[in-house]
């Protein structure tokens, strides 16, 4: 069930995974995108850097996650979710995808603030991702383009641990309770506990690690070159200043959309396998 060995059929059957982990992020995108943006306006500007980006870094994250599994479970017998092996697998493959979203997402985060006038100068607008891009290469050194990345790197590390575990036993329990209750598995029973398992992991996911994400995007977006880059000293002054309802500004668009993103993140990361002929129970 939720953690059963994940076969391809031997060779490069690999790659498969690294397929249906992209499938995962294009859903993800189509679906969050425009909750997304709620937090900072401009509904679905900034969404041509956010599908390159989910896409690719969807592809790694369920690749690595589905392949660090197999290693580190080796010959140990498959009798259930076993957190040794889930969090592990999530945490790095959280590590790797964090230098992935990191000037994706600063990009995306420009762009989209940009739909706030008040917030940004005629003279800062950037014409397009790429332009941002450069233009913060340009002016602000390599190093810019991974402003925030301390707090992408805690969010994607803490995040996916939270998620992958609450996914990986919620399925494995219902699974469970099904096969107790002789009902057989069905494309639409299949779905409905991929929305319900990758919903709720979603929604566990975001309240563990919005603070995070709240201190990575005002280090992304300040205009002051010298802004403090320490996630855990903004997250401090945040809550000096605003107290524990700041370190978790936008909770609520947070969750609205955590549910259906990853509800639809899922659905298609298990459909594709199945399409792919990767077995997984």
């Amino acid at each position: 069930m939720g953690e059963k060995k994940t076969t391809t059929g031997g060779g490069l059957g690999f790659y498969k995974e690294y397929v249906a982990g992209m499938n995962a992020g294009l859903a993800t995108v189509a679906v969050g995108h425009p909750f997304d943006t709620v937090k900072v306006k401009g509904l679905y500007r900034g969404a041509t850097s956010s599908f390159l980006g989910m896409a690719f870094e969807s592809s790694l994250m369920f690749g690595i996650y589905s392949q660090a599994k197999l290693f580190l479970r080796g010959t140990l017998p498959d009798d259930g979710p076993r957190p040794e092996i889930i969090v592990p697998s999530a945490m790095f493959g959280g590590a790797i995808i964090s230098f992935v979203l990191c000037p994706t997402e600063l990009v995306k985060c420009r762009m989209q603030i940009q739909g706030t006038d008040s917030l940004v100068p005629n003279f800062r607008r950037y014409t397009s991702p790429l332009d941002c891009a450069v233009q913060t290469v340009k002016n602000e050194g390599v190093t810019g383009i991974f402003r925030g990345g301390s707090a992408t790197l805690l969010r994607e590390c803490t995040g996916n641990a939270v998620f992958f575990t609450v996914y990986e036993y919620l399925r494995y329990h219902i699974h469970s309770r099904l096969e107790d209750s002789k009902l057989k598995d069905g494309y639409l029973i299949d779905m409905g506990i991929g929305v319900l398992t990758g919903g709720l992991g979603g929604i566990a996911c975001w309240s563990a690690v919005l603070p995070f994400d709240v201190a990575k995007t005002i280090i992304q977006t300040s205009p002051d070159k010298a802004t403090e880059r320490n996630p855990l000293k903004v997250l401090s002054s945040i809550h000096k200043r605003a107290g524990l309802k700041g370190c978790y500004a936008g909770l609520g668009p947070t969750i609205v959309r955590a549910f259906p993103a990853n509800a639809a993140a899922i659905v298609a990361w298990e459909f594709s396998m199945k399409m792919l002929g990767i077995k997984r129970d």
